[in-house]
């Protein structure tokens, strides 16, 4: 059963790459980072793009099913290494505000997406039922059993993953331009 009305989780799920200008231009303008803030949400930050990159060298977007890697973990690595990413940036931004926007995102936005594409898996992938009985959506848990499949370099290439290790380095390079700016005032 589907928790959103498919038109509403169609018109939202394509709103995702709009939604996350927004967010980092909210991020650029409304944050006051100081070093402390970095020093604790930078890490965070990166876990979840260290999630996500582990994520994507076992993505065979729409030829295999994967269930490998973070896939045997959690189903949607890459949506909760996102979740990691941006509570790590608000953690750093300092504006409890910018946090409270990002999560009101994912809970309309990337919500509605994740259902989209597990909808999608189910009609190309048989076996997603199952997978998607033993495994859980978003809070990890152990599997009971390890995968033979290893992480792939080409794969996190293919995924053009590198595109999200380098928009991290922007932000966290301007939330230190931003902390050294006040600093040399």
């Amino acid at each position: 059963m589907s928790f959103f009305p498919k038109p509403y989780a169609d018109r939202v799920a394509r709103m995702r790459v709009t939604a996350g200008f927004i967010m980092v231009a909210a991020f650029a303008w409304f944050s006051e980072p100081t070093y402390s803030s970095l020093a604790i949400g930078l890490p965070v930050s990166l876990l979840g793009l260290l999630l996500r990159g582990w994520a994507t060298g076992h993505l065979e977007k729409n030829i295999r099913l994967a269930e490998s890697g973070p896939y045997a973990w959690v189903r949607n690595p890459l949506y909760l290494g996102t979740l990691l990413a941006a509570a790590g940036l608000a953690v750093g931004s300092r504006r409890w505000s910018l946090g409270a926007l990002f999560a009101a995102v994912f809970l309309l936005i990337y919500l509605p997406a994740i259902e989209l594409e597990e909808q999608h898996l189910a009609n190309l992938f048989p076996a997603f039922q199952e997978y998607a009985r033993r495994v859980p959506a978003l809070l990890p848990r152990p599997p009971r059993t390890a995968s033979p499949e290893q992480f792939r370099w080409s794969l996190y290439v293919h995924n053009r993953e590198y595109q999200a290790l380098l928009g991290f380095l922007a932000g966290a390079g301007l939330l230190y331009a931003k902390v050294l700016v006040r600093t040399l005032r």
